[in-house]
């Protein structure tokens, strides 16, 4: 029934000027103000829709994944632009917060980050 129908995933922030910023400026994302909520627009097509919600509770799973050519790179990057990558007990990650999934053959190296509301977010390689 639904198999034809365009799709698109959204999610909450307690700040939509913040989140605006942070979209944009820090991961570079091109950003649409619609008024009421921001879309934004990503490499594979299928838009996002970000909206205020004044009650925001932080999603307590990854809710973004970023595939990424070159995850050293990636998280470089993020960090010069302020980005705090974080750390999950049991993880494996190294000191730049990358959980090596490819060499331990545990699936893809992912690092994950918190937009500027606490939700989860994750730059990631491989499988």
């Amino acid at each position: 029934m639904l198999h034809d129908s365009p799709t698109f995933s959204g999610f909450s922030v307690k700040d939509q000027n913040e989140a605006l910023e942070f979209y944009k400026d820090v991961l570079g994302l091109e950003v649409e103000d619609t008024g009421m909520g921001l879309k934004l627009k990503t490499a594979g097509g299928n838009d996002v829709f970000v909206y205020a919600k004044e009650n925001h509770e932080p999603a307590t799973f990854t809710i973004l994944n970023f595939q990424v050519e070159d995850i050293d790179a990636a998280v470089d990057g993020l960090t010069e632009k302020g980005v705090k990558f974080e750390v999950y007990e049991g993880m494996h990650q190294d000191e730049k917060g990358i959980a090596r999934g490819i060499a331990a053959k545990m699936g893809p190296d992912i690092a994950w980050f918190k937009d500027p509301s606490g939700n989860i977010l994750s730059v990631l390689h491989g499988e």
